[in-house]
């Protein structure tokens, strides 16, 4: 089993807005063959709170223009690492620092990556 088109779409979208508010280190792993509740995980990076801010505001507007509402968002507040759950692909924002910590790419390594097709 592999993502769906849709959870692929999605994610390319959440990456395009991410990239523009010049998030870094964007990836997205294919996680459908090791987890059910979602088929794509997207990380990127932040450089301080008010850019994880911005970068999670810009991944929400474009994915409801897309039809897709976030059905959890969590860390909003703190700004450090946010987690929006779309159902089909879960988009995590981190702060530099706690994406160095965490090294989620790691814990994901053997899952595929997804050609976010960025510029």
């Amino acid at each position: 089993m592999t993502a769906t088109d849709r959870a692929v779409e999605l994610t390319r979208v959440a990456a395009a807005a991410a990239d523009e508010k010049l998030a870094t280190e964007i990836i997205a792993f294919d996680v459908s063959e090791q987890l059910f509740i979602t088929d794509v995980f997207l990380l990127c990076s932040a450089a301080n709170q008010p850019q994880a801010r911005a970068i999670k505001d810009a991944v929400e507007e474009k994915l409801l223009e897309q039809g897709a509402k976030p059905v959890r968002r969590e860390g909003d507040r703190e700004g450090r690492w946010i987690l929006l759950d779309f159902t089909d692909v879960v988009v995590h924002v981190q702060h530099t620092e706690e994406r160095a910590f965490y090294a989620l790419e790691r814990l994901w390594s053997d899952c595929p990556t997804i050609d976010l097709e960025l510029a």
